[in-house]
């Protein structure tokens, strides 16, 4: 069975800067959403998520011992932390832009009804 749930429900994410270069990292919360991620959590669905920053790359990295991505999104930050007079300069909250993401995810017949409930309040 397939669901859809915002990427939070199964990973969390960090992020930070480096001049005008975002940096964001999912992590999976269990290594058994490894695979979604590497499905459903693309460079191009991330530049979609920031195109309205005017971005113009975004590198995906893949850690598959760790379970994360790491996504390299250029010119993110309004030309960085001295130049840019957005509240957030430093890009910290933006990791949640992409936790806010839409995934589907396999719910099978033999999980707990836990795991099912989990999964469903995250929609």
């Amino acid at each position: 069975m397939l669901g859809t749930v915002q990427l939070h429900a199964i990973a969390h994410g960090r992020s930070g800067d480096k001049g005008n270069r975002l940096n964001v990292n999912i992590i999976a919360y269990d290594q058994k959403h490894w695979p979604v991620l590497l499905e459903e959590v693309t460079a191009e669905r991330v530049a979609a998520l920031f195109a309205h920053r005017g971005v113009t790359e975004v590198r995906r990295y893949e850690l598959p011992r760790l379970g994360a991505l790491n996504f390299v999104i250029e010119d993110a930050l309004e030309g960085g932390v001295n130049s840019s007079l957005a509240v957030d300069t430093h890009g910290k909250c933006l990791s949640y832009l992409v936790l806010g993401m839409e995934i589907r995810v396999s719910v099978e017949p033999g999980e707990d009804a836990m795991s099912r409930r989990v999964l469903q309040s995250a929609k």
